[in-house]
C-alpha cells in the first residue's frame, strides 16, 4: 500500500514518518527507530488508536500492539510531548541568558482560581508566557485562554525575572 513521507524533526535528528491510508479503518504512521525497529500507531476512525511495535524485516506484521482508547492516547502524547516541551526549555534558558523559567503557584483564594487563564491577562501584563500547567502531578502542556485555573495550580512560566515575579504577583491576588 503507498504512503507518503515526511522529515518530522525531532530534536537535533530528523525523523522520516510513512503516512499511509487504510481503506476502511483510518491512518498510519510510523517510523524507524535508531536501532532499526518500526513503531507505528494506527488511528482508527473510531478514535481508538493501537500504538504498533513491527515484527522485523515485514512493516505490515504487528509483533505487539497496545489498543488504546481516545483518553489513554491523549495522555500517552503528553507524557511525551511533555517532556519534551520541558527539555526544549531547558535549552532554550541557556541559550538565551535574559530568559528563565519559573514554577508560578496559583496562590489558594487567588480571585484567577475558577477564572480562565486569559481573564489574568498574563502575557499582555508582563510580556511572560504560561507554557504548562502542573495539575496534581500532571502536566497541561500549551494551555489555551479558556482554560481554567484551580487553586494551588502550578504555572510553568517563561519571561524575564522582572516578569516572573509580576505574574507571580497577579497570582496571588
Amino acid at each position: 500500500m503507498a504512503g507518503t513521507s515526511q522529515d518530522k524533526t525531532g530534536g537535533e535528528e530528523s525523523i522520516e514518518v510513512e503516512e499511509v491510508a487504510l481503506p476502511g479503518i483510518g491512518l498510519r504512521d510510523d517510523f524507524v527507530t535508531s536501532e532499526g525497529r518500526r513503531v507505528g500507531v494506527v488511528s482508527h476512525r473510531t478514535g481508538r488508536r493501537d500504538l504498533c511495535l513491527y515484527a522485523e524485516g515485514d512493516p505490515d506484521a504487528a509483533s505487539a500492539t497496545v489498543r488504546l482508547t481516545p483518553g489513554e492516547a491523549d495522555t500517552l502524547a503528553e507524557f511525551l510531548a511533555t517532556r519534551r516541551l520541558i527539555e526544549r526549555l531547558a535549552r532554550l534558558t541557556e541559550q538565551v541568558t535574559d530568559l528563565d523559567t519559573r514554577k508560578v503557584p496559583v496562590a489558594p483564594g487567588s480571585r484567577y482560581a475558577g477564572q480562565s487563564l486569559g481573564s489574568a491577562k498574563v502575557r499582555s501584563r508582563t510580556g511572560a508566557s504560561i507554557v504548562a500547567v502542573l495539575r496534581h502531578g500532571e502536566a497541561i502542556a500549551s494551555p489555551t485562554p479558556d482554560f481554567i485555573l484551580a487553586d494551588e495550580d502550578q504555572l510553568i512560566v517563561v519571561g524575564t525575572q522582572d516578569a516572573l515575579t509580576a505574574v507571580d504577583s497577579i497570582m496571588r491576588q
